[in-house]
Order: C-alpha cells, then sequence, then structure tokens
C-alpha cells in the first residue's frame, strides 16, 4: 500500500527550544524518501520518529544556515554506518558546494553507500522519475536558497458507467487500460484525466516570483512562517515570511493543505499562528507544524 505523508522532525528557527528541534523533514512518497533541510539533532528526531536512514533516497537542502544543514554530517555518516542498500542523492544549492563538502567529511567515516552530489544552480527540473519530478525555484534569503516541488505526473481515472455504456468488463478493462483502446474504443472514452498530486516545501525567503511558483496548485505546502505580522519589518529584513503572508500566498495559489513551521523562539503560542493564517483568508486545511507530527497529503 503506498503511503505518502510528511513526518515533521523539527520546526524552530535558527535555535532549538525545549519544545522544538531545528529543522527536519521528510516526506514519504510511496516508497521513496525525501529528506529536507536536516538541521542539528535530525538523527535523534528519525529515531523517535521511527525514520531509519534506509528510509532515505534523496536529500534536498535549501541552503547552508546551520538550522537547515547542520544535521548533514550525522544524517550522511548515518546512511554509510547503516549501508544503506540503494543510492542517495543530495541536492543543495551550488554556491555553497564548500559548505556541503566540509560537512560530508566532517569526520573519518568509511563511505559503503554511492552519494550522488547533484547541486542546484538554477531554476528547473533537478529530477524525472516514473513516481514524480522534482523542480527547484530560487527564492530570496541573505544567502543563496532554492525551494523544492514534487509533481506527479497526471494520470487517468476509469469511469465505470462508460465501460458499461461499451460493454467492457472483466479482463478487458486492464487490456484497454494498457493498450489504450480495444475494439474501437479510446481509453479517453471511458476515463478522464486524474491530476497528480504537488507537495511544495518552501524555507528561509522574503515574498518573491519563487514562492508563488512553488506553491501553485500544490496538495500541500510546508512552508516558514518565522514571524507573525506585526513584525513583518522584521520578517523582510532577515529575509523571511509572517504567518498572514504565507496564509496569503496559499489562498493565491489555491493550496489545499497548508504546514506552517519555522517558528521564532520570540512566540510562544501556536494558535496565533493560526489565527493569522485564517484572518488572512486561507480556508483550506492547515496545520501549525509540531516536532513528530504527520501530515498525510490530502486524498485525490
Amino acid at each position: 500500500m503506498s503511503v505518502r505523508e510528511l513526518v515533521v522532525l523539527g520546526t524552530a528557527s535558527q535555535v532549538p527550544t525545549r519544545h522544538r528541534n531545528h529543522n527536519g523533514y521528510l516526506l514519504r512518497w510511496d516508497g521513496q524518501g525525501v529528506l529536507f533541510d536536516p538541521g542539528e539533532g535530525t538523527q535523534r528526531q528519525m529515531l523517535r520518529a521511527g525514520v531509519a536512514a534506509h528510509d532515505i533516497d534523496r536529500i534536498c537542502v535549501t541552503h547552508f544556515h546551520g538550522d537547515h544543514s547542520l544535521g548533514l554530517a550525522g544524517v550522511i555518516q548515518r546512511i554509510n554506518l547503516d549501508q544503506v542498500p540503494h543510492p542517495v542523492t543530495a541536492h543543495y544549492p551550488a554556491s555553497g558546494q564548500r559548505f556541503f563538502e566540509r560537512l560530508r567529511y566532517a569526520t573519518a567515516y568509511r563511505e559503503t553507500v554511492k552519494l550522488t552530489e547533484a547541486p542546484v544552480a538554477a531554476d528547473g527540473p533537478l529530477a524525472v522519475t516514473e513516481a514524480f519530478t522534482l523542480d527547484a525555484y530560487k527564492l530570496s534569503h541573505p544567502v543563496e536558497s532554492y525551494g523544492y516541488r514534487l509533481v506527479e505526473p497526471d494520470g487517468r481515472r476509469i469511469l465505470p458507467e462508460r465501460l458499461a455504456a461499451h460493454g467492457i468488463k472483466g479482463p478487458d478493462v486492464g487490456r484497454i487500460q494498457r493498450e489504450g483502446v480495444l475494439d474501437g474504443v479510446t481509453l479517453e472514452s471511458v476515463s478522464e484525466v486524474r491530476r497528480g498530486q504537488r507537495f511544495a516545501f518552501v524555507m528561509d525567503t522574503r515574498l518573491c516570483d519563487g514562492v508563488h511558483a512553488l506553491a501553485e496548485g500544490a496538495d500541500l505546502l510546508v512552508i516558514e512562517s518565522t514571524f507573525l505580522d506585526e513584525d513583518v519589518r522584521l520578517a523582510t529584513d532577515h529575509g523571511h515570511l509572517t504567518a498572514g503572508q504565507a496564509a496569503a500566498v496559499a489562498r493565491d495559489a489555491g493550496v489545499r493543505h497548508l504546514v506552517l513551521t519555522h517558528f521564532s523562539q520570540r512566540y510562544d503560542d501556536p494558535a496565533v499562528f493560526e489565527r493569522q493564517a485564517r484572518a488572512a483568508g486561507f480556508e483550506g486545511e492547515l496545520s501549525v507544524a509540531k516536532d513528530l507530527m504527520r501530515v498525510p497529503l490530502p486524498k485525490r
């Protein structure tokens, strides 16, 4: 049975708190696992969340600030210690190559797993698989930062009433799906387009074109909301979003489920983030992220 869910490993901005670890997010997408922004303490959070090194197929780093990348050293070494049986690909801003190399080889260890470095240098596709296309878009932050977006290819949904109208049943249903035509009846005439699911991951950034491109039509949008709306000047100065700004992006993009995260330690009431997001007009499903939370992708 396929599983598509987000496992939240950490939600703190800049420094951890008593209740929030540094960033870390694992997206389970059927048999694939994509680890986003492993901050310090990610290994420990993986253990608490029941996430194994074997679950990781890709690592996507938005930028090289410590709360988004200091956990890389431990995660990479754990992947090798556990002798993960499949290759792992790492995406990160090309301008941070020196930081990636320092973290990858921070200490001595035995390399047992093929780790492919695939740095990001421009907007566009990074990988195309049968399960999804992975794209990156540049964000606006004091250091180079990219957001990531997974898009499932569109499929087709069989319509039983149309099959019945054409007398198609039993093994012939599978045949028309495989071959696209059966005795002059096309697959298109007995089915409709099933839009592929979309996931977007937006971390440290001001409002910019990349934010909107990433969020457009997302079924699940994970987006930073470091500040509350009354601190919008601080947000802009430091290259971040407020809860209201993040929610307005989701509202305008038609997002189905919005996950707010990456909270400043100056705030101690998560409910305020939800209230400000609703005040911005977002009416879809909304989660204020907590460490170790699991968020399923909305059903089609």
